[in-house]
């Protein structure tokens, strides 16, 4: 299915990034198992919610950058983009969720981390976000960080911990380290969905294919080397090109990519925006009930 059973199972599945991401399963457990229970043993155990969270973002982010999807990423453009929106609108949430707070705390309590305390300023994680994402889908910038494989590394880590920094203002896993009100968030996340809308929009509604990657079999050949060891030239006499993969034509599979990432950001956006509002909610109420009456004993004058 979709040309999948003509690469191996180490091209499919990369067992060295597997077991890394396996290997990052394993400590969260001792950290939040045996870990916690010697250093933090007043704190409370990781929840089922949490774990869940945890495991299930690692796992979708193995996928995304290391299993088959990443794969199909690399021949279809609209896969391509659920893999963009998995790593860095689903993932980072879970993440920031699924890790207890004491471990957040034991992590970056630390004095140095104060020194960078100032780019973790909202705006600047609003700004930071969305114009590294924006730029990234640039044709010219696209071509040139796909095709130049230690670029393409760097380019992919900045903008994951650029997502992990503007996740955490609406997250806020340590409540005394949030900059940000329940109301201030939601404009927050309203402003991230405004300034992710261009590049979804230049994507849905270019008259003509943008990127080269998909629809030029010899970029393609070479943007292949970040997924498939040693010579790709192989692919060009097997395969006519990345159309020989795709169900669609490069223009509407190109449109459907965009349309992907315009439905998983309004998805999460909306789901999250809920959450906020709910937290706010309950603390406005708890706030109210715990105020004293101006009256303290009713019935008398």
């Amino acid at each position: 299915m979709l040309g999948l059973q003509y690469f191996s199972f180490e091209e499919l599945w990369s067992p060295i990034v597997f077991f890394i991401f396996a290997a990052i399963v394993i400590l969260y457990f001792y950290l939040i198992g045996p870990w916690r229970e010697r250093h933090y043993p007043m704190e409370a155990a990781a929840t089922l919610k949490q774990k869940t969270f945890f495991v299930g973002g690692v796992v979708l982010y193995y996928l995304a950058n290391g299993g088959p999807l990443e794969l199909l990423g690399h021949l279809i453009f609209s896969f391509h983009m659920t893999n963009m929106a998995i790593s860095y609108l689903v993932v980072p949430p879970m993440i920031l969720l699924g890790v207890p707070t004491f471990l957040w705390r034991a992590a970056f309590s630390k004095p140095f981390w104060k020194r960078l305390r100032p780019m973790m300023h909202p705006l600047i994680s609003l700004i930071l976000f969305n114009i590294l994402f924006s730029i990234y889908h640039v044709p010219e910038v696209h071509e040139y960080v796909m095709l130049n494989f230690t670029v393409h590394r760097i380019y992919f880590f900045v903008l994951l911990i650029s997502a992990f920094m503007m996740w955490w203002q609406i997250v806020s896993p340590v409540p005394e380290w949030s900059r940000l009100s329940g109301v201030k968030k939601m404009g927050f996340i309203f402003a991230n969905g405004v300034l992710l809308t261009p590049a979804c929009a230049l994507i849905i509604f270019s008259p003509e294919p943008l990127y080269p990657m998909y629809n030029d079999p010899n970029v393609w050949v070479q943007a292949m080397g970040y997924c498939l060891p040693g010579d790709t030239t192989w692919l060009l006499e097997q395969f006519s090109g990345p159309e020989y993969f795709n169900f669609l034509p490069p223009i509407e599979d190109q449109q459907l990519g965009g349309v992907v990432m315009k439905l998983v950001q309004e998805l999460m956006y909306g789901a999250i925006l809920i959450y906020v509002f709910k937290e706010w909610y309950q603390k406005e109420n708890k706030d109210s009930d715990e105020l004293p009456s101006s009256n303290p004993n009713p019935g008398t004058a």
